[in-house]
């Protein structure tokens, strides 16, 4: 029996996605992505999730695409390049079609979890690699411990980056820091990742990286999430606009925050000297 590709864990308003390829270092083949897809479209409509924890089984996160899967769509699609023009030893639309999966794919990923309302907390034990270290950069918070490392492989393999890495990574570490790491391909170890600002926390174990990430996530989880929602959508606009722009959204963002329960209630328990109770409305 083939065991799913992801797990989904419920608890206390936290979803926990857990990318489960254990033996292959928790690698994207086509029905992981699909399926980690599928379920940020799921919490992304469900009300009940007020945060999410992207996990990786055994003892990687994430190290990318899954090359051998990857090699057999390469070779699939120079065969039928091949037939197509009558035989030959002809390349054209091969890598084209196996790369596909950037559109179909990464990019949804991206823009699903870079938009969504709720606080997104990635518990990166071990190596993430290629795209999975995309992924992680995608995250609001990424909590690491000693066995984290990050790679960006994709030159390893002649190719460029993607799954959003071009866009996060300047942003976490500056350009020049993106362009050596992403042309380099050079391991960056936990501390330094530390540093650089790649990890917000490191546990002191790796077997503390996961509950320290959920602790986190339901920490944000009984925070004003529709506030936090505002805010990431502020920071993803600031990056595109004008002061003008960003000054209109930060505007327009206050009025949404200022309607919700939460405000009032904050408000008025910060006037009374209490411990404000957020119920995400």
């Amino acid at each position: 029996m083939t065991a799913d590709p992801l797990l989904v864990d419920r608890a206390d308003g936290v979803v926990t996605l857990t990318l489960n390829r254990p033996d292959s270092l928790n690698s994207f083949n086509v029905a992981l992505k699909t399926a980690l897809l599928e379920a940020v479209e799921t919490v992304a409509a469900d009300p009940s999730c007020r945060a999410v924890v992207l996990a990786g089984a055994g003892r990687a996160f994430c190290v990318g695409q899954d090359l051998k899967e990857h090699v057999e769509a390469l070779a699939a699609a120079d065969d039928r390049a091949r037939n197509e023009r009558g035989g030959g030893d002809q390349r054209g639309s091969g890598p084209g079609e196996a790369l596909d999966t950037v559109v179909e794919h990464f990019n949804p990923l991206v823009v699903g979890l870079a938009t969504l309302g709720r606080p997104v907390v990635a518990a990166v034990r071990g190596m993430a690699a290629g795209a999975g270290a995309s992924l992680a950069f995608v995250a609001d918070f990424r909590v690491g411990g000693p066995s984290t490392s990050f790679l960006m492989a994709f030159a390893n393999v002649g190719l460029a980056a993607d799954t959003g890495a071009s866009w996060t990574l300047p942003r976490l570490v500056g350009h020049a820091k993106a362009t050596e790491m992403l042309m380099l391909a050079e391991t960056v170890r936990a501390e330094e990742a530390m540093r650089l600002g790649l990890l917000t926390r490191l546990a002191g174990s790796d077997d503390e990286v996961l509950p320290a990430a959920q602790e986190l996530a339901a920490r944000l989880a009984s925070g004003p999430t529709v506030a936090y929602g505002q805010i990431k959508r502020q920071l993803l606009a600031s990056h595109l606009g004008p002061l003008e722009d960003t000054l209109a959204l930060e505007a327009d963002a206050q009025r949404i925050c200022g309607a919700t329960a939460d405000h009032r209630a904050a408000t008025a328990s910060f006037v009374a000297k209490e411990k404000p109770t957020f119920s995400g409305t």
